[in-house]
């Protein structure tokens, strides 16, 4: 028999370790992410596709027009100081995605980042945050402004065929597909159907750990089909792989996510890793590494490995580690390891040219994956290489 005192320790040890998950929703995603079933070995030299996804939020906590002014300014100035002082192994600058929030349009503020768009260091796509919406009020609203984006800014790209403008989707507060329990920030189930339907190539919401909107497929590019009369049809999907074909309604490219031993709360716990970048989770050497290691990919071909990153950059107490030293070493960082041209190649890459590349494992290619930044959709009108 244990001694009481030590079957006092285990239990309460035990109820912390419950408990911690729970609160932290661990438990919608710790097993697949113990069985790494996404992992597949790769041999001799890899790419990795790096992008960076911006939950772009000029009137983040209602600020002074003034103060949106200012955030927008700072970007546009110091963002392309930034990227001009980084290439990859394509001579290619880092290139930020903004994903714009439709309900926060301002005209003047989507001109200031066109200029970043012009200069070959930007694109721009939409994010939304909505609640209580039904199909048609949602519907109303991204028509609204991808006619907005596409005729007022050329800032979207277009399908191949029809020449209508397509974009890429993050969803605000998390909530996909009405994936909140409490039902908020949301409230359409057949979400996905819509956004396929309105032109949505690839939705890049993906993960929100610890928000209880995280699925229980992680670390994966895979395909999504809509049930709707149910929410949160994402949770599942099929991965997409070398061979493969489109499934079901969208297509989901997920960011790292998994568990930081390195830095663990209260000296025991780890933390969740979740890619997001802000002042109280600056981008370490310890931090990129875990992103690459973790591997996602399309199914066959392991070899070219896709993170990507995010962050909500509008905020005052971010931008000094988003456009300051933090960033500025991180680029460092992975061009010195992940760019030496033997082992690793990296390729920085835009929302829109990683959804083209994933297609272009999908499709069996092969090859520099700088090849297939345009392979089915091109630049937006507003875009132009180099800067």
């Amino acid at each position: 028999m244990l001694p009481l005192i030590t079957l006092t320790a285990i239990l309460l040890i035990g109820f912390i370790i419950v408990f911690s998950l729970k609160a932290r929703n661990i438990h919608l995603w710790i097993l697949p992410w113990a069985l790494k079933r996404w992992k597949e070995r790769s041999d001799g030299p890899r790419h990795l596709l790096f992008c960076f996804v911006d939950h772009f939020e000029p009137q983040w906590n209602n600020p002074p027009y003034e103060t949106e002014v200012k955030r927008v300014e700072r970007w546009s100035t110091d963002y392309l100081k930034l990227a001009k002082r980084h290439v990859d192994s394509d001579g290619r600058s880092p290139v930020h995605t903004f994903f714009y929030p439709e309900e926060e349009y301002r005209k003047e503020h989507l001109e200031k980042l066109q200029r970043l768009c012009e200069l070959g260091v930007a694109e721009i796509e939409i994010h939304l945050h909505h609640d209580d919406d039904n199909e048609q009020s949602f519907r109303d609203k991204l028509d609204h402004f991808i006619n907005v984006l596409s005729l007022e800014h050329d800032a979207l790209a277009r399908d191949s065929v029809t020449g209508k403008p397509v974009f890429g989707f993050i969803h605000g507060d998390w909530a996909l597909d009405n994936s909140r329990k409490d039902g908020r920030c949301c409230g359409i189930n057949n979400e996905l159907i819509i956004l396929r339907e309105m032109g949505c190539y690839a939705d890049f919401t993906l993960p929100s750990a610890p928000s209880d909107t995280q699925t229980s497929k992680i670390n994966s590019i895979y395909y999504a089909k809509d049930d709707p009369a149910k929410p949160k049809s994402h949770n599942t999907g099929r991965d997409a792989y070398v061979g493969g074909e489109v499934w079901g309604d969208l297509l989901i490219i997920q960011g790292p996510l998994g568990l930081n031993w390195k830095k663990r709360k209260w000296g025991l716990f780890p933390r969740i890793e979740n890619a997001d970048i802000s002042s109280a989770a600056p981008p370490t050497k310890e931090r990129i590494n875990q992103w690459v290691e973790t591997g996602i990919h399309v199914k066959g071909k392991p070899e070219w490995v896709f993170v990507k990153i995010h962050a909500h950059g509008a905020g005052e107490q971010d931008m000094d580690v988003l456009l300051g030293q933090p960033m500025d070493e991180m680029f460092s960082y992975l061009e010195k390891k992940y760019g030496d041209n033997q082992h690793f190649f990296l390729h920085y890459v835009s929302a829109r040219e990683m959804y083209n590349i994933a297609k272009a494992a999908e499709a069996k290619e092969t090859g520099n994956p700088d090849k297939f930044r345009d392979y089915i959709l091109k630049p937006p009108e507003n875009c132009r290489t180099g800067v």
